[in-house]
């Protein structure tokens, strides 16, 4: 066990009582919990897997304003998701970068009656978008963003210009049109530095993955991974941050009657990233936002050295861990190949897949698209209160945050002490604003090469020099794979500072081994080398991680053994 669980678990024994208690270790939990604690609240978090591992591991990965939303009229989400997005530029500029946004365009007026009727309420599927429709839209963008403005203004190109630039577009696209929003290198490290920033920053609070709260009669009982019994808790109130299960926590942790009708309607999202050079080197460095046949929304863009492309939108009725389906998996092939026709795309390529439900608020709207992405706070008057996120996303969490602790703060009646919209996050702070001069820094401080600077650099930002300073204790110079710069010191590092209590911890979310495609099963053998030594596993707990890993990577993200195995070929037939 881990020096910080054995003295959180201490803790909790010597004094169960917390003013809040958090439910849900998702981004939303996570932003709430650390605005809660920020104010001097003693506020315990409690997420039943790893932190960040439901459907906040499965974003599209960009930090955006919605440029689609401004067709359902919602100008007020558009204007705080832009808000939120430039504050995470600032603020977090190691994991969240600046994407130019390029929009193929085959018509001149298409879409312009479709879209006046959502805006005055029609729920319906909607039309092809048309130049003058997405001009429209970018004009606001851009008014929305005109005070203080990070990113450049949008920009039209005429077919020359576009076919210059992007030679493999669909010979029918006539236009193009060029605007700014920002990705995130990985989502789930950043949830994970709100939580490390806050066990800094607020050290009366608590947060604790793979741990669950449960109720019996009126007492909740704290069920944690390594603790020798249910500790008794205490809270005067609830904040249920469960995402697609909120509806099952207010049941299950309230005294109040379930409400027949349900908070959240779930959609499901699946992507998949492709290893495709060709398709990489047609978005020339852009993220190509299209319509697919069906008039969805569809994204392409470079992530990682590999292509990110998504998304389905399919309503679901009941909450569970889900995958990318065969069906779901051709649907965004075939998309990618309406916007490519020209290069050779193939199943094969694919190295990657994921999936997760997103929890919006409750909706009769005929088409996913039109379903809101805002975010409300549901009140629940059982005893003790709960208080529901329902909906938001990625890009607002922060925002939705300080409004769910503004709540909290005005029925407890005390102020707001601090807010978290100027505060770094992570290896954010101290950051240089450019990873090459942070780069240049680390290679000067610690004599180490430009490859491996440069992935400190971009993984972890400032933190990187915690982390040498460590390496310094341990032998820094062995890599595990000539793929990467990672480092067995470096492994160790994450599993004794960042909560690593599972092998699938280290593979899906510390690292990028597995969404890269660079994951082989010599790489797995290797971190579960360094996790044994390091969480002291016996062998039977080394199989059982190893074989968890390898089961879950077959039935939720489409890798299967055999590729594991077959990358382990192909990297001995290059060297």
């Amino acid at each position: 066990m881990s020096n910080f669980r054995e003295d959180a678990l201490r803790r909790i024994r010597q004094d169960a009582d917390f003013d809040v208690v958090v439910v849900g270790g998702g981004i939303n939990g996570i932003g709430a919990y650390r605005d809660l604690s920020l104010q001097g609240l003693r506020v315990l978090l409690v997420e039943r897997n790893d932190f960040a591992s439901g459907c906040s591991a499965a974003p599209s990965r960009m930090i955006h304003g919605g440029l689609r939303y401004l067709e359902n009229g919602e100008f007020g989400l558009v204007r705080e998701s832009l808000m939120e997005r430039d504050t995470l530029l600032r603020l977090a500029p190691h994991l969240v970068h600046p994407l130019p946004t390029t929009i193929p365009i085959h018509s001149i007026f298409g879409g312009l009656f479709n879209a006046a009727a959502t805006f005055f309420g029609s729920s319906g599927k909607p039309a092809s978008r048309g130049a003058v429709a997405i001009k429209i839209g970018l004009a606001l963008y851009d008014f929305v963003t005109r005070k203080n403005r990070l990113l450049p203004r949008h920009e039209f190109h005429n077919n020359r210009t576009t076919r210059s630039r992007w030679p493999e577009l669909d010979e029918r696209v006539r236009f193009s049109a060029t605007y700014f929003d920002a990705w995130i290198r990985q989502p789930e490290r950043l949830a994970l530095e709100l939580v490390l920033d806050t066990r800094r920053d607020a050290p009366q609070a608590i947060a604790l993955n793979y741990a669950q709260l449960n109720r019996s009669g009126d007492a909740y009982h704290l069920l944690a991974e390594e603790a020798d019994e249910p500790l008794v808790i205490r809270t005067g109130m609830i904040v249920n941050a469960t995402g697609a299960w909120i509806d099952e926590t207010i049941g299950a942790l309230g005294n109040a009657a379930k409400t027949s009708e349900p908070s959240v309607t779930g959609t499901k999202g699946s992507h998949i990233i492709l290893a495709n050079q060709a398709l990489y080197e047609a978005l020339n460095g852009h993220m190509v936002f299209f319509e697919n046949v069906d008039n969805r929304v569809c994204i392409l863009f470079p992530y990682l050295g590999r292509v990110l492309a998504g998304s389905t939108d399919i309503k679901v009725n009941t909450p569970g861990r889900t995958r990318c389906e065969p069906e779901e998996r051709d649907y965004i092939l075939d998309a990618v190949r309406t916007v490519f026709p020209n290069v050779n795309v193939a199943a094969s390529d694919i190295v990657f897949s994921y999936s997760g439900i997103r929890p919006l608020p409750r909706s009769e709207a005929e088409f996913t698209g039109k379903i809101s992405r805002s975010h409300l706070i549901h009140r629940v008057d059982s005893n003790p209160p709960q208080l529901c996120m329902v909906g938001g996303k990625w890009t607002t969490f922060r925002a939705f945050g300080e409004q769910l602790t503004d709540e909290v703060l005005a029925g407890i009646g005390r102020s707001r002490v601090t807010s978290t919209d100027n505060r770094p996050i992570g290896g954010g702070m101290n950051h240089p604003g450019n990873a090459d001069l942070l780069s240049q820094q680390l290679s000067r401080e610690f004599a180490i090469g430009k490859a491996r600077a440069d992935h400190l650099a971009t993984t972890y930002g400032s933190r990187a020099f915690e982390l040498m300073n460590f390496c310094r204790s341990r032998s820094d110079d062995v890599s595990f794979s000539a793929a990467t710069a990672m480092t067995l010191a470096e492994i160790a590092w994450l599993i004794q500072a960042e909560d690593v209590r599972h092998l699938s911890d280290l593979v899906l979310r510390r690292t990028s081994l597995a969404i890269t495609g660079e994951l082989d099963l010599d790489i797995l053998d290797t971190l579960l080398a360094v996790a044994s030594r390091e969480l002291g596993w016996t062998a039977d707990n080394a199989f059982a991680e190893r074989r968890q890993v390898i089961d879950e990577l077959q039935a939720y993200y489409g890798v299967s053994i055999e590729m594991l195995q077959d990358r382990c070929k192909a990297k001995d037939k290059a060297s």
